[in-house]
């Protein structure tokens, strides 16, 4: 470990940027800031307006597009400054990722720090965080046409990269801090990968919840109403049935709602089938901390969904499911080798 503690730190100083860049997207989310810029300038876009001819230059093209024409043509410039703050930041904190996992990797490169099955395993960090970025240009591309919102499917594959380039690049970081290998329990490891895999769907339709908005309707648990007449609310929409399920509001609720009974059940299982058998201090700790996290980040959904989605109730569930995921990750990884 000690002559990969550079490439270790490197690793993991992304996993936090990835952290930050999320938190901040699901802020920029929540306060509909995303489709402030209306346009994408890799270079001179880095740098915000600067001067009061600048920000109404900004104003006016924004005013072009229909978020500004069908939802906020009563903004003022003040208003629009606002919104641009959380989208210019979290595009910023995007290209600072870029330049922190290219420039290293490069360095490492040419110093032969990097083992073969490393650059491997780093060309795939590259090319996710690429891939990410056209993502956040591909989502916010298909708010600017003729609806005053993006697609809730380029948010679910935006928001998803993110997660799984987080996980990836805290792997290869563990490949690189414990590099032994053991035999291990293939039962618990393959509930484990079970377990990652629907967490992995559940954050998906965690992102259809927020692109949907789905959020503020059928505000009660553990029922979808209080037991009176809702006129506003139409359970199964006039669809074919699984279109409901994907783009209706109470269907993705409804999903999104169950999944997270089967996630907890599943770590449930995990817990109680690894009470027997013999886990090493790591395992038991990946296990206790999975426990802890899925139980903060459940009743996180129930009040956020109580509650009607207030900022930091959202944004606190989305860092929840960041930090299941880093916990479900680091436990596969113990269970793997």
């Amino acid at each position: 470990m000690k002559k990969n503690k550079p490439v270790i730190y490197w690793l993991l100083i992304g996993c936090v940027l990835i952290f930050i860049m999320v938190l901040v997207g699901g802020i920029t989310r929540l306060t509909h800031s995303g489709l402030s810029m209306s346009d994408y300038k890799l270079i001179s876009g880095t740098l915000p307006p600067m001067n009061e001819l600048e920000w109404q230059e900004a104003f006016d093209l924004y005013k072009q597009y229909p978020e500004y024409q069908k939802l906020n043509y009563h903004f003022t410039l003040d208003d629009f400054k606002n919104i641009y703050f959380w989208e210019w930041f979290h595009r910023v904190i995007g290209r600072f990722i870029g330049i922190v996992f290219i420039v290293p990797f490069i360095f490492f490169l040419l110093t032969k720090k990097l083992d073969r099955p490393t650059i491997k395993k780093c060309l795939i960090l590259l090319f996710m965080g690429g891939f990410q970025g056209f993502l956040g240009w591909y989502m916010v591309k298909s708010g600017l046409v003729d609806r005053p919102d993006v697609s809730h499917y380029r948010l679910a594959a935006h928001l998803t990269t993110a997660f799984l380039t987080f996980a990836y690049s805290l792997w290869v970081a563990l490949d690189l801090i414990y590099p032994s290998k053991k035999e291990v329990n293939k039962r618990v490891r393959n509930l484990l990968r079970f377990g990652l895999f629907v967490l992995i769907v559940q954050i998906v339709w965690g992102a259809f919840v927020a692109g949907l908005d789905a959020g503020f309707i059928h505000n009660h648990w553990p029922l979808m109403s209080d037991g009176k007449l809702i006129h506003e609310t139409v359970y199964i929409e006039q669809q074919p049935l699984l279109k409901n399920f994907i783009e209706g509001k109470s269907g993705v609720q409804f999903i999104h709602r169950y999944l997270a009974y089967i996630v907890v059940g599943l770590i449930v299982l995990l817990w109680y089938r690894t009470r027997k058998i013999e886990c090493t201090a790591m395992q038991k700790n990946g296990i206790k901390a999975l426990l802890a996290l899925v139980g903060l980040q459940f009743l996180l959904g129930v009040l956020t969904l109580i509650y009607a989605v207030p900022l930091w109730l959202g944004v606190a569930h989305q860092i929840g499911a960041f930090f299941l995921l880093a916990a479900m990750t680091y436990t596969l990884h113990r269970f793997s080798k």
